[in-house]
């Protein structure tokens, strides 16, 4: 009788809260410094800005990233995105960008899938892709 009242709580479905694109958007924070940087505290890089909608920005992202043909998004939506670049030596870093509407700002982390460091290409990465993203933003 136990393991059914206990399958039974597993199958009870979840009540409803209302859950925003922002409350499922990955952490942006970086858990070691030597292989990782964002635009969170110790990141050292200011969030992206942009004016209009979120699409807008959106596809300022996109326009952007067609500059890196080492880059694949993997996921998108309304307001993240999630973007692995793969190095010539076949490391991969992932990127995530959360767009902050009410700010009208893009915040990301570039950080590197494997190993403890990454010898300077994700702030080198996002130097050049903060650079690209701001003469997108004077193009449009």
């Amino acid at each position: 009788m136990t393991a059914a009242i206990v399958l039974s709580a597993c199958a009870t479905p979840a009540p409803h809260n209302s859950i925003t694109a922002a409350d499922k958007a990955p952490d942006l924070d970086c858990m070691l410094p030597s292989n990782c940087v964002n635009t969170a505290g110790t990141g050292g890089f200011a969030p992206l800005t942009y004016q209009g909608t979120p699409s807008q920005a959106m596809a300022l992202l996109q326009a952007t990233l067609k500059g890196f043909p080492e880059a694949t998004v993997l996921h998108s939506d309304a307001l993240t995105m999630q973007v692995i670049f793969t190095t010539p030596m076949g490391f991969r870093d992932q990127v995530d960008f959360r767009i902050n509407q009410p700010d009208q700002r893009i915040d990301f982390r570039s950080r590197s899938l494997f190993g403890l460091f990454d010898w300077g290409k994700n702030r080198s990465r996002m130097q050049a892709f903060t650079m690209r993203f701001e003469q997108q933003t004077r193009i449009r």
